[in-house]
């Protein structure tokens, strides 16, 4: 998944109903349920589940079992990357964000080589070279990796986030961040860096669902490390791997580590690169002194 997909995906999933059943294995199955990866950290009277989400699947994929199930359904604290509700007001600050001055046009903006490269691969999404001439980088660049996913059959109401909030009536819900604060991600980006992004995104257009094959079926199969490599591919560039993963790695250590301070239990949902490879969420944890187990059954 590229690193658009997987940091801006559940804020166009906002945009989508979210009441979404989730996939379960049929019961005779369940006994040798291998699934997506689970974390836990606890002292004596709280407990946090770490589950690490894909934002977009296909509808028939089935991950509701096991100890992620039994996790959930004890919980009584569910939260995610960012709140999953009143997607209108979400959906202007997208709208707000998104749009170049006015006299702009994106692809004026680019070399010659970069808007041919572009216009073709906006041609072969079924969209005119026009279609995107009115939006920053970013935010085309995050258009050019969810449409060729969707197009093979991956929905965002399929996803993760959008099947626990359907789920999720008397639990109390919270947000590790913002809307604004995830969009500020690739929106305060210097231009030069937005397109930079948008040219490697461009260029990832043929390849993206075959991508998002190879990492859900480590994610489904709970292969950590190697899900890690994969995403690490994905993600480059040391600049925009601080900037969109170990930094809020960093912040969201610091947040469980103060919710352990209040008694409950706690089923946190964040997408599935900030639970592995080096400087995860864990890590940081453990550098906190906090011991992390993966569970099991």
């Amino acid at each position: 998944m590229s690193a658009v997909r997987r940091i801006l995906a559940p804020v166009l999933a906002l945009l989508l109903p979210s009441c979404v059943p989730m996939m379960a294995p049929p019961a005779s199955t369940e006994g040798a349920y291998r699934g997506p990866a689970l974390w836990q950290v606890s002292d004596a009277d709280t407990t946090i589940y770490l589950f690490g989400t894909v934002h977009a699947l296909p509808k028939d994929k089935q991950w509701f079992a096991g100890p992620v199930a039994r996790a959930y359904e004890g919980s009584d604290e569910l939260v995610t990357e960012i709140s999953l509700g009143d997607a209108s007001s979400h959906a202007q600050a997208i709208a707000t964000r998104a749009l170049l001055p006015q006299g702009q046009s994106l692809r004026e903006l680019m070399t010659a080589e970069d808007r041919m490269q572009f216009e073709e691969a906006l041609v072969a999404l079924g969209l005119s070279v026009e279609a995107m001439d009115r939006f920053e980088p970013w935010y085309a660049a995050m258009t050019l990796s969810l449409l060729p996913v969707m197009q093979a059959g991956y929905d965002p109401q399929a996803g993760v986030e959008a099947a626990l909030s359907g789920r999720s009536d008397g639990k109390k819900r919270s947000a590790l961040e913002t809307v604004d604060q995830q969009i500020e991600l690739f929106d305060g980006l210097p231009m030069e860096a937005q397109l930079a992004f948008l040219d490697k995104t461009t260029e990832s257009v043929t390849s993206a669902s075959s991508t998002l094959d190879a990492m859900v079926a480590e994610w489904l199969e709970g292969d950590a490390d190697q899900l890690a490599r994969l995403l690490n591919d994905e993600l480059a560039d040391p600049v925009l791997h601080k900037r969109l993963l170990t930094d809020r790695n960093a912040n969201w250590a610091e947040w469980i580590g103060a919710r352990l301070q209040q008694p409950g239990t706690v089923f946190v949902a964040v997408g599935a690169g900030h639970l592995a490879g080096k400087d995860s969420v864990q890590d940081y944890l453990k550098k906190r002194g906090l011991k992390v187990r993966r569970v099991w059954q």
